[in-house]
């Protein structure tokens, strides 16, 4: 077997690729490469456990980045367990071909309780006092101790929220040289998510991104040279494409003013109660879930939403299979934005009843996703000394909320997970091994066979 690396950066598209990233150029000129049709839905989760199992979401599972858990009555995002992915993954293909074959996966999603060799992804300590503890998760155990001596804590704050920086993709890279150097799996997944923040932030302005796209070029550039040096077969690949937007929807507004969802008001402010409303929407980028729990309104929700402005389409049943989306975790309606929207999880009507987590960094709690959470609010001149004495008052053993993140969706410039409108925006496949891409157009349950192709042919 052929020693093989994929490195994932994430948002990665053709249109990203030139004067600010030359090291990228130069390996996508010296090698060979493909556009990949995305999956619907095109985000992080989705793509990942389809480019793993070489199946689509309506034989792994996996909807979305969260989705309506229908036995528990609730909504839950960034789930963990391997377990969730309901088809084979590749790693454990390969093991049947080659008992010697390892796999490290670096920050992959779904990356707990695998059986891949060696996994490394993000899992902070959450205190009895309310703080939350940069840490990881590692297997074998023994993995997490040596690499937080030898790199110190997992930057988890440069991962997400208002000061996401390149220390985490910088760290992830570090992680994987240092597991390659102790254990030299056979294939090894790596996760850069650096792009993603300032695309979400800014949609694609370059007088902004263009300092993202070097310090990105810069990791890659490092990692490829290395692996190449063991004479590996190196991967570039990305999940989706990121584009502009100026149109937040809030479909959970339109749906409560119609009297189809329903609220709890805990301590003065507003949660979702998806067990007892009608009808809701699990938002997630360019695409949403509506849950219905009564079915009988399918037809009347369905019409009501696609009279959204920016709502492009609205599917169901047999248009869920079309998109091979259709699995019992999927919604009874999958809403997808225009080009120029997204979709917002906020139910509350009013700003002063907004749930306390609405205003903090928490992807738990939240019923949909929020890229918001990236952000402060520019017109807070006092942010940054808010933001230090509530982390003084946390160190003394108050207890304090971070509350700093602004109800304000139209400061998100830039989104995915539609179909986007160019193939220059799609994800692409780039590698070392030109002799093994033959298409200018891959689905993207053929990255799966590409891979298996790259660890297993002469």
């Amino acid at each position: 077997m052929q020693k093989t690396v994929v490195i994932n950066v994430v948002g990665l598209t053709k249109r990203l690729i030139g004067d600010y990233t030359p090291f990228i150029a130069s390996f996508l000129k010296r090698g060979s490469s493909s556009y990949i049709t995305p999956v619907l839905p095109a985000v992080t989760c989705s793509a990942q456990s389809t480019y793993l199992t070489g199946k689509y979401p309506q034989e792994h599972g996996i909807v979305g980045n969260g989705w309506y858990f229908k036995d528990e009555c609730e909504v839950k995002f960034w789930r963990q367990s391997n377990k969730l992915v309901q088809s084979e993954k590749i790693w454990d293909a390969l093991k049947k071909e080659n008992p010697e074959f390892t796999c490290a996966n670096h920050f992959w999603w779904y990356n707990m309780y695998s059986s891949a060799d060696f996994s490394l992804t993000p899992r902070p300590n959450y205190l009895a006092d309310g703080r939350k503890i940069p840490d990881f998760y590692a297997h074998p155990a023994a993995l997490r101790d040596t690499l937080r001596e030898d790199l110190g804590e997992f930057p988890l704050f440069h991962f997400w929220g208002p000061k996401t920086s390149i220390k985490s993709s910088q760290w992830i890279a570090d992680a994987a040289l240092r597991t390659d150097a102790l254990h030299d799996p056979t294939l090894t997944l790596i996760y850069l998510p650096h792009l993603d923040y300032n695309l979400q932030r800014h949609g694609l302005n370059f007088d902004i991104i263009s300092k993202d796209l070097q310090e990105i070029d810069t990791v890659v550039k490092q990692l490829v040279n290395y692996y190449e040096h063991q004479d590996a077969r190196v991967i570039l690949l990305s999940e989706y494409g990121i584009t502009d937007v100026t149109n937040p929807i809030h479909l959970n507004r339109v749906l409560r003013k119609e009297g189809l969802l329903n609220i709890r008001l805990e301590r003065g402010l507003e949660l979702l109660d998806a067990g007892a409303s009608k009808a809701f929407a699990v938002a997630d980028h360019q695409i949403a879930h509506i849950y219905l729990n009564d079915k009988r309104l399918l037809s009347k929700v369905k019409a009501l939403l696609e009279k959204v402005d920016g709502v492009e389409k609205v599917l169901s049943d047999s248009e869920l299979d079309k998109f091979k989306l259709n699995h019992e975790r999927c919604g009874d309606l999958v809403a997808v934005a225009d080009a120029k929207s997204w979709f917002t999880y906020y139910f509350w009507l009013n700003d002063s009843v907004a749930p306390d987590y609405a205003r903090m960094v928490d992807i738990h709690k939240k019923p949909g996703y929020d890229p918001v959470e990236m952000l402060t609010d520019p017109r807070d001149p006092f942010v940054m000394p808010k933001v230090i004495g509530k982390l003084l008052k946390k160190k003394l053993g108050f207890r304090t909320v971070l509350d700093i993140i602004p109800l304000k969706a139209e400061l998100i410039k830039g989104s995915h997970g539609r179909i986007p409108e160019s193939k220059e925006d799609y994800p692409v496949f780039i590698t070392n091994t030109a002799e093994l891409i033959t298409n200018e157009m891959i689905k993207p349950t053929a990255v799966f066979q590409l891979l298996r192709k790259h660890v297993t042919s002469e």
